[in-house]
């Protein structure tokens, strides 16, 4: 399995790296396109400039970034993340084909949209995929059981102690009298 993620993850890489790299070096190709959508979100969002151009810039660079990052199976998880969150503007804004008037563009566009569709459904299973190891829930699960068995233990034990401690006490007036007699 290990090969095969060092195959697929630059694979599924690839369209992100060359979309992003053209995109932040021709943003006015793109830019009108992802205005409806760009500028609300950016409204929404502190510290996002408004001026689409600069906000397709902003979202090539993460595809780069991330797509990088990706490829390398340097914090993969993070990176497929953030990847599937950029491609839902972008396919809403770049691929809405529910909105085209002739045919054959609606088809190219629902093409398209369908594309990025599929690379979310890889992106969210890169997201998903734990190397074979254990996620962090279930080892939180695990360590969660873990500290409950030992304080299941300790209180055991604590229990036991104050149980022979009360057994002691309660033997101690009976020592004390046997300790008065022999003095005696």
């Amino acid at each position: 399995m290990a090969v095969l993620r060092k195959c697929a993850r630059p694979m599924l890489a690839s369209a992100f790296v060359a979309g992003g790299l053209s995109t932040v070096r021709a943003p006015e190709r793109v830019a009108p396109a992802a205005e409806p959508v760009a500028v609300p979100v950016a409204s929404r969002v502190p510290r996002l400039p408004e001026n689409p151009e600069q906000l397709v810039r902003i979202n090539g660079a993460v595809h780069i970034g991330a797509g990088l990052l990706l490829a390398a199976g340097v914090v993969p998880r993070l990176a497929a993340l953030a990847l599937a969150g950029t491609l839902v503007p972008t396919t809403l804004a770049g691929h809405a084909w529910w909105k085209e008037e002739d045919s054959e563009q609606r088809a190219q566009q629902r093409t398209q949209f369908l594309k990025n569709l599929s690379l979310m459904g890889g992106l969210l299973i890169t997201a998903a995929d734990t190397h074979g190891k254990p996620s962090a829930a279930y080892r939180a699960r695990g360590a969660t059981r873990d500290a409950a068995g030992t304080v299941r233990g300790a209180t055991s034990g604590a229990a036991k102690s104050v149980r022979d401690t009360a057994d002691h006490v309660r033997a101690l007036p009976a020592q004390a009298q046997q300790a008065i007699d022999k003095r005696l």
